[in-house]
């Protein structure tokens, strides 16, 4: 019986086996969102030095932050429709570059203001980048360790970056500066974006998107066997797009993005409040620079162990169970958070506020990446039995 290619595609993804251009793709991604996070993260470890060396107040590093935060929601926002409509790699290449360069021209800010609108553009890139690393890598791996792969990439990109970045800030802050530290990154984030050119499109993208012919082809690099004759396949409602993305994810879709957005809320909320204000919130406490980064850095040790746990979670209790469950342990955390008084306790308590605030969200991540089919990653609409699959391909209906 025939079949259409988006079919062929989505199956042939499913149950193959990890090989070299997974691995490709795995690495340059994981690669391209290690050094998003640390570049997004880092500026609270970077505030007590700019506020110490009098480049800027206190309020004026607020506006900072707030600019930073501004520009992750203008990339948030864009990427999900032009990821749609041009393609996974496009737009991971162009967040990578833009969120670089602008990094190391914002490192070399003479002013505030100036500071505030560079950390603006890369908030843009760094907003764009991160939920493109979900769907690239999502897209990629194969259904029965989709959830784990997801999970080890946000381990390495993700969870062990807090850690090291503020190791980072707390090692050479005194050598080469918090503009040399933030140069350095962008810096990282020029040389994978280099790397970034070995990347192959997302077959699944391709594949909805009238270049049935080209994902087909990559199927056969990868080493999935050779696809059937052009006249076997059909094509279903999932063959083509030319809609609206956005519109018609939430056609079709509303539930489950209302509750992914309350979700991310509440987590990016956490995560930008307590997370990369942690250091300037322990100075105002009255601890030292260096006590501040070290105690930070203490606490940050949690979100590798929390996404190793992550790993077993998921698997074991469900990402729904597992997302909830961490969620309400995060509120009871960051309130007793908020009242602890002696260091013991505000180490140990910040240690588990960060395990969990880092377990709920990523679980809430890794849930969204794969609870909508490629359909609805990359949205369309078409007339169900074309006689003409936009692939390019002969079809007949059924």
């Amino acid at each position: 019986m025939a079949q259409s290619t988006v079919a062929y595609v989505d199956t042939a993804l499913d149950d193959a086996e990890i090989g070299s251009i997974h691995k490709r793709v795995f690495a340059i991604v994981t690669a391209g969102l290690f050094f998003d996070v640390i570049d997004f993260i880092i500026l609270g470890s970077l505030v007590p030095d700019m506020v110490r060396s009098n480049f800027a107040t206190p309020a004026q590093i607020g506006t900072v932050g707030t600019a930073q935060i501004i520009g992750l929601f203008i990339g948030a926002i864009g990427q999900g429709e032009f990821t749609d409509r041009l393609g996974r790699k496009r737009i991971y290449q162009a967040s990578v570059l833009l969120y670089s360069l602008a990094t190391i021209a914002a490192a070399l800010a003479p002013n505030p203001l100036w500071l505030a609108f560079g950390r603006l553009i890369a908030g843009i890139g760094l907003g764009a980048a991160s939920p493109t690393c979900f769907s690239y890598v999502a897209e990629y791996s194969p259904k029965r360790i989709r959830g784990r792969a997801t999970a080890f990439m946000q381990f390495i990109g993700g969870a062990c970056v807090w850690p090291i970045g503020t190791l980072f800030a707390l090692g050479f802050r005194d050598t080469i500066g918090w503009r040399g530290i933030w140069v350095v990154i962008g810096l990282g984030g020029l040389v994978v974006f280099a790397l970034s050119f070995a990347l192959p499109e997302s077959p699944r993208w391709l594949v909805t998107h009238g270049h049935g012919r080209r994902a087909l082809d990559l199927l056969e690099r990868m080493g999935l066997g050779r696809p059937p004759s052009a006249d076997e396949f059909v094509t279903d409602a999932g063959g083509y797009i030319r809609s609206d993305p956005m519109g018609v994810v939430f056609r079709r879709y509303r539930k489950r993005i209302i509750a992914a957005m309350i979700c991310f809320f509440a987590f990016f909320g956490a995560a930008l409040g307590l997370g990369g204000w942690l250091p300037n919130i322990l100075a105002d406490r009255g601890f030292t620079i260096t006590k501040s980064l070290t105690f930070t850095f203490g606490m940050q040790l949690s979100f590798p162990l929390s996404s190793l746990f992550m790993m077993y979670s998921l698997e074991r209790f469900g990402r729904i169970r597992t997302s909830v469950t961490a969620f309400v342990l995060a509120v009871v955390m960051s309130i007793t958070f908020f009242y602890s008084r002696s260091d013991m306790m505000v180490l140990v308590v910040g240690f588990w506020m960060n395990f969990f605030i880092q377990l709920a969200g990523n679980s809430m991540q890794i849930f969204t990446s794969e609870v909508f089919p490629t359909n609805a990653r990359a949205p369309r609409a078409s007339a169900w039995h074309r006689v003409v699959d936009a692939s390019g391909l002969r079809c007949r209906s059924r």
